[in-house]
């Protein structure tokens, strides 16, 4: 239903390996999945996966992982990534509003802020329906996302940076920040300019990030019949506030 519009937004992610560099090491959201897991023996299923980042670990944790993800270049870095740590994870392309997988599961989990590609309020809904066929009873639901705040999107951000690259090329990049406040949406826009030989290449990409508020939160939790167990201003379970970057909303299915 959604496809093609998830993957028109995924030109920052284009680079696997650049990613997977960025983020590898971050480590506070797999601390907290890892307590929520406990010690079940039941599948696991984390959407938006990418490069494994999380599959990984709680595969060599002993947890029976499925990983799923849009973007197919993700996928297959992450199965090399799975044979080289000798663990077996399920891991397939698929559109989280539309899972197809053969197990239920008592814990789904998305990070890295993936619910922000949620981009209207029926794609979100369509995302917990599709959560919630695949959640065993009273299983839980967890995901991040950027918490809104209002002085940081009401204004227009623009910001250049220089850096040489690995082949000692001088590269621009400048970023441009909009915030729609009617759709929520803000559009982020980089254009990167590398000086090779005296010759200017450019580069330029952009993604579409849905920012939902706490009440917009536990209106969606209501009406696909969740609970919310909690919902923190951080992975460190920091009380959420109008200043709090993130929030992390844990929630549980209600039959």
């Amino acid at each position: 239903m959604f496809l093609d519009v998830f993957e028109d937004n995924l030109e920052k992610n284009a680079d696997p390996l650049k990613y997977d560099e960025l983020y590898n090491n971050y480590k506070e959201d797999l601390d907290f999945i890892q307590k929520s897991a406990g010690t079940t023996t039941q599948p696991i299923i984390e959407l938006a996966c990418g490069t494994g980042r999380l599959t990984i670990p709680m595969a060599e944790k002993g947890y029976t992982m499925y990983g799923v993800d849009l973007h197919q270049g993700m996928l297959n870095l992450a199965i090399q990534k799975a044979s080289a740590s000798n663990v077996h994870i399920h891991f397939s392309k698929q559109d989280c509003t539309q899972l197809d997988l053969p197990i239920k599961s008592p814990l789904i989990f998305m990070v890295a802020n993936s619910f922000q590609h949620f981009l209207t309020n029926q794609s979100q809904s369509a995302l917990f329906k599709s959560v919630k066929s695949y959640l065993l009873p009273n299983g839980e639901f967890i995901f991040d996302t950027r918490n809104p705040i209002l002085k940081e999107l009401s204004v227009i951000d623009e910001i250049e940076e220089t850096h040489t690259n690995r082949m000692n090329q001088v590269v621009t990049e400048k970023h441009r920040e909009v915030y729609n406040h009617q759709t929520q949406i803000l559009e982020c826009t980089t254009v990167q300019e590398t000086n090779i030989n005296n010759v200017i290449s450019t580069y330029k990409d952009s993604i579409s990030l849905r920012y939902t508020y706490p009440m917009e939160i536990r209106r969606l939790l209501s009406e696909h019949n969740f609970e919310l167990v909690a919902m923190y201003g951080s992975w460190k379970n920091a009380p959420l506030t109008k200043d709090s970057e993130s929030m992390i909303i844990h929630c549980r299915l209600i039959l």
